[in-house]
């Protein structure tokens, strides 16, 4: 329920209440917390772990997190806001990428003895590079996406179908992209299967044990941002530029 102080603030959209158009108390936050978890999934995930039988990546514990955000972008804010933080997020590791190549290449003071290390864990393989950001913005918009369109669907009832549908569409995009333009002509097609399922299964159950989790923090934002989005009449494309705060 939207308070009396709020209505001018609104419009009606097809019999349902519109979002606030402007005076989000913590979209920004949660965008800057965003990007910074991006950044810092993308710096860890050149470690190989061994849990079990499992060999992962050090940001399998970190970058689904990534998708519960945009869960929380489309379903209180909008796909708008989504759109917003998965561009600054692809912008923000872009620029990672380009400032660890140039200070890779930019010459040691004779004193300094660690840039062997500094190059390893800064130095990206131009493919990996390319294929981790094309699987992140496809796999970002396929989830919001499918977010947006399943609570359209549902008339905004069965959260828990939108936030655990929309993570087994994204990370379905993003763990094939990932791997396929990663290895592709380098590992056998059954190894980058085997390598695709594990993945993906790991991703898809740690977004299932989180969905508590997700509906306390996503019941909480509508009730303090009197904010409810849907997104009846958006352009779900991910060039369209707006801003979710004028809606």
């Amino acid at each position: 329920m939207i308070p009396a102080s709020l209505e001018a603030k609104t419009t009606e959209t097809d019999g349902r209440t519109a979002v606030p158009a402007r005076g989000y108390k913590y979209l920004d936050l949660l965008t800057t917390a965003f990007v910074v978890i991006l950044l810092v999934s993308n710096l860890v995930a050149q470690k190989v772990c061994l849990i079990g039988p499992f060999a992962i990546n050090g940001a399998i514990l970190l970058f689904p997190v990534t998708y519960i955000f945009g869960d929380v972008f489309t379903e209180v804010y909008g796909f708008a806001a989504s759109r917003r933080a998965i561009w600054l997020g692809f912008f923000g590791t872009a620029l990672l990428y380009l400032m660890g190549a140039i200070t890779i290449a930019l010459p040691p003071a004779p004193d300094w003895p660690n840039q062997r290390a500094f190059a390893v864990v800064f130095g990206f393989i131009p493919r990996i590079l390319a294929a981790s950001l094309f699987a992140f913005l496809a796999g970002e918009f396929a989830n919001s996406y499918t977010m947006a369109r399943l609570k359209l669907l549902t008339s905004g009832s069965k959260l828990w179908t939108r936030t655990i549908g929309s993570t087994v569409v994204g990370q379905a995009v993003d763990t094939t992209l990932v791997v396929l333009l990663t290895f592709w002509g380098t590992v056998p097609l059954k190894v980058m299967g085997n390598m695709i399922v594990t993945s993906y299964v790991l991703k898809v159950a740690y977004e299932v044990l989180a969905t508590p989790l997700t509906y306390l923090v996503i019941n909480w934002l509508k009730r303090t941002e009197h904010a409810d989005a849907f997104d009846w009449h958006e352009s779900f494309s991910p060039f369209a530029l707006r801003n979710p705060e004028r809606s």
